[in-house]
């Protein structure tokens, strides 16, 4: 009886799995296979939106992009977050925090599907026609070449994929590839930007459209892409002459070529000689609100790239006073506070306007005749501030220990340096009244794009009196006096590019610049351990004796984030990156 019924059991198992294999092989009706996807317009552009999706948010710097609170900008207040752990150098190939290889590989393996399988959707061709195809897959070869720039950027040397599809059900032995050298992938790229460019809109009319890829958005990441190229840390670098592929071949450039600053000179200039973007200013023309207005005005004339609809809550929640609504944590260093001009466009080394200590209107003397920019940017204390939705009058920012917003009373949500950022943190955001002011995440403006232009012309030499010029305008804007003007004397050679340098570090500050630009120029070491701040444990003038506030853990391993010990355990051919 027993084998009877095991029998009958048996029989029934199989007639189940049979029928379950049935039924998977089927294609409800209410749902699209893939190859429908791409005959019909709607579902085709959901799948291009989703393909943006991969777009960074990089306010995020406690579990998403460490590029603000790893260098010498900020200060993150909880040791809860994963920037934690890079900060006292606890990371490792095992471990891999804010690790977005593999993100950015999905991201460009979809732009790729969608470029492979867009032509001939039908309902696009006779209702909009071939030109939106074309534009559609400019989309997404722009979107391609953006996430292999973000990897090469954070990891070093590629896997180029080109335009095959890696089939799913592809074996082990299909997937080997080999990093690409640097340089080639800086062509490749470049390539594909350019490409993207000859088929995109040069702006998008419809604010429907806004955050979508353009002609100036390819032209501008592509300046970018040839600015890194150009710097000490890929053209010519010795130091990394071993890093190697496994057959040998060089990853890293170990002859400079003078002639990739040219050609970061030119790109830089194709993305102005659009005349498509201004630099932004206030129609009160204050530099102050101008300076603001860059970030928190949506989709103003310096834009050229941002993130839809980001919504930047976390970033207000987190820099905010507590008082204000706030979790009272994003510190601006010492450092960084020190790296702003006087009022007379000097650095604060070379003006006769810094004191630096005493009390001038009950303000101390380090935070007087600074020039518009550090007022926009650092909330410090004695200031006054009227944000977050505050009804009543403008409060004073007390973030010494026993102030309203200091330690004392703070748990984890208080400064360890003294400061917060007030660069691009909306006055309307108030967490405890629930008003969150969406609005995009700018990640390309033409700020920008003039500092990579003058930059590029004063490395590779010549035209000192052109760089000069671009660089005058940001002074401009800001509202500090122009070198060559107010006694300040026009620098040419190396003091032009260091005065660039320095100009970039105080107009791209908290952008997520900063981080890449000290790695590039090779300067990383010299910036990092030590960071400091105020006293935060002490009242009255006390306050204002410095002391460090955090140690930054630097190694020459750091120069780029390690790939995933899992994805060095399958790829055969991956080498991992130096120092890991």
């Amino acid at each position: 009886m027993k084998k009877i019924f095991n029998a009958l059991c048996l029989v029934v198992l199989l007639f189940v799995s049979q029928a379950c294999d049935s039924f998977l092989d089927q294609v409800p009706d209410d749902r699209q296979t893939i190859e429908e996807v791409f005959q019909k317009k709607r579902p085709t552009e959901e799948y291009l939106a989703n393909i943006y999706n991969s777009v960074p948010d990089e306010s995020d710097q406690w579990n998403g992009h460490p590029w603000i609170g790893n260098v010498d900008e900020v200060h993150i207040a909880w040791a809860k977050w994963t920037i934690y752990q890079l900060n006292i150098g606890n990371w490792t190939p095992g471990s891999s925090p804010f690790y977005k290889w593999q993100g950015y590989y999905n991201g460009i393996r979809s732009a790729t599907y969608f470029m492979n399988h867009i032509d001939g959707n039908t309902e696009i061709l006779n209702i909009d026609g071939q030109w939106l195809i074309d534009q559609y897959k400019g989309e997404a070869r722009f979107l391609r070449a953006l996430y292999y720039f973000l990897i090469l950027r954070q990891y070093g040397p590629c896997v180029l994929l080109g335009d095959s599809e890696i089939p799913a059900d592809a074996t082990n032995n299909d997937i080997q590839r080999a990093r690409a050298s640097f340089d080639e992938c800086v062509d490749y790229i470049a390539s594909e930007f350019a490409e993207a460019a000859k088929v995109l809109p040069i702006v998008n009319s419809h604010e429907r459209d806004f955050g979508r890829a353009t002609k100036g958005a390819a032209l501008a990441f592509r300046a970018r892409l040839l600015l890194y190229a150009a710097s000490p840390q890929y053209n010519g670098n010795t130091e990394q002459a071993s890093f190697r592929n496994k057959d040998g071949a060089q990853l890293i450039a170990q002859s400079y070529d003078k002639e990739k600053w040219k050609r970061a000179a030119d790109a830089a200039k194709e993305v102005i000689d659009l005349e498509t973007y201004s630099l932004y200013e206030d129609p009160s023309q204050d530099p102050v609100a101008s300076y603001r207005g860059v970030l928190l005005s949506p989709w103003n004339s310096e834009v050229i790239f941002a993130r839809k609809d980001n919504g930047l809550w976390n970033w207000d929640y987190n820099c905010s006073l507590r008082s204000a609504g706030g979790w009272n944590g994003v510190a601006p260093l010492q450092e960084m506070v020190d790296s702003y001009f006087m009022k007379d466009g000097k650095s604060i080394h070379e003006s006769d306007l810094y004191e630096g200590s005493g009390f001038t209107d009950g303000i101390y003397n380090m935070y007087v005749n600074r020039e518009p920019r550090f007022y926009a940017s650092i909330l410090f204390q004695g200031t006054t501030y009227k944000g977050g939705n505050i009804t009543r009058d403008p409060i004073t920012v007390e973030l010494n220990y026993s102030g309203r917003d200091g330690k004392r009373n703070g748990g984890e949500d208080y400064s360890h340096t003294g400061y917060l950022v007030l660069k691009g943190v909306s006055p309307e955001t108030n967490r405890l009244t629930g008003v969150s002011a969406s609005r995009p995440y700018v990640l390309m403006r033409l700020g920008e794009i003039y500092l990579n232009y003058a930059e590029a012309l004063a490395e590779y030499g010549g035209n000192d009196a052109e760089a000069l010029v671009y660089l005058n305008y940001i002074r401009k804007r800001a509202g500090i006096p122009e070198y060559g003007t107010a006694g300040l004397p026009e620098p040419t050679g190396a003091q032009l590019i260091q005065k660039i340098r320095d100009e970039r570090r105080v107009e791209l500050a908290f952008e997520s610049h900063r981080w890449f630009d000290v790695r590039r120029w090779k300067i990383v070491e010299g910036v990092m351990g030590d960071q400091h701040g105020m006293n935060i444990d002490a009242d009255g003038n006390d306050f204002f004796n410095r002391r460090v506030a955090a140690h930054y853990a630097w190694r020459k391993a750091y120069y780029w984030f390690p790939l995933s010990q899992y994805e060095i355990d399958r790829g055969l051919l991956l080498v991992q990156n130096p120092g890991w």
